[in-house]
């Protein structure tokens, strides 16, 4: 547990210290963000638990996920291709667009809410689970300094199927390898169960 709250430390010293981006211009990315609609809604609302939800997301998580796709640290067959004429300025804008955006709340389900809580709450010191409250917070918030992403009203497929992702390494841009270490623990039992409350947090 130490040595989770080492690192998480240092993530958000390293958010504070690397923080020099272009501004973003919220106006000029709901422009931009035309062609994102299609499948993320226009308001940053996908109908779809295929594409996440972006409205209401931290500006600083939303920019370094394009700019991982750019960079090729995040794979993604569409995105990869989506981001790739785009400029540090159209990044910044689109950002500061969606977290300014509003996110339509989740709701976890009945039969998940014990289990999921528990975990979401306390972990799993047997099976070496951290709990997620320590980076994405009571409500789900998460943590905008330190690009910890707010996971409050994001769908809970979304959420299962990045944390499985990371589990087998498919997903490997974490700070730190954070989510790996604690995802390779977790059963898809434990992983739909915190994703759903985590989904309903707010």
């Amino acid at each position: 547990m130490n040595k989770l709250f080492a690192i998480i430390a240092a993530v958000a010293a390293l958010g504070l210290a690397t923080t020099v981006h272009a501004a973003g211009d919220a106006k000029a990315g709901k422009t931009k963000a035309a062609v994102c609609g299609a499948c993320h809604g226009a308001d940053g609302n996908s109908p779809s638990d295929g594409f996440p939800k972006l409205a209401g997301q931290h500006a600083s998580y939303l920019l370094k996920q394009l700019q991982d796709y750019k960079s090729g640290k995040r794979t993604n067959g569409i995105m990869n291709g989506q981001v790739a004429a785009l400029s540090d300025q159209d990044m910044a804008d689109l950002s500061a667009y969606f977290a300014g955006q509003t996110v339509t709340p989740g709701a976890a389900s009945d039969k998940l809410l014990k289990s999921g809580t528990s975990l979401y709450r306390g972990g799993n010191p047997a099976s070496k689970i951290s709990a997620c409250i320590g980076c994405h917070g009571p409500t789900g918030a998460g943590n905008s300094e330190a690009k910890f992403p707010s996971l409050s009203g994001q769908h809970a497929a979304y959420i299962a199927v990045q944390m499985k992702a990371f589990r087998n390494g498919s997903r490997s841009n974490d700070a730190g390898s954070m989510m790996q270490n604690i995802a390779a623990h977790m059963t898809d039992t434990e992983i739909e169960a915190v994703s759903s409350v985590a989904s309903g947090l707010h």
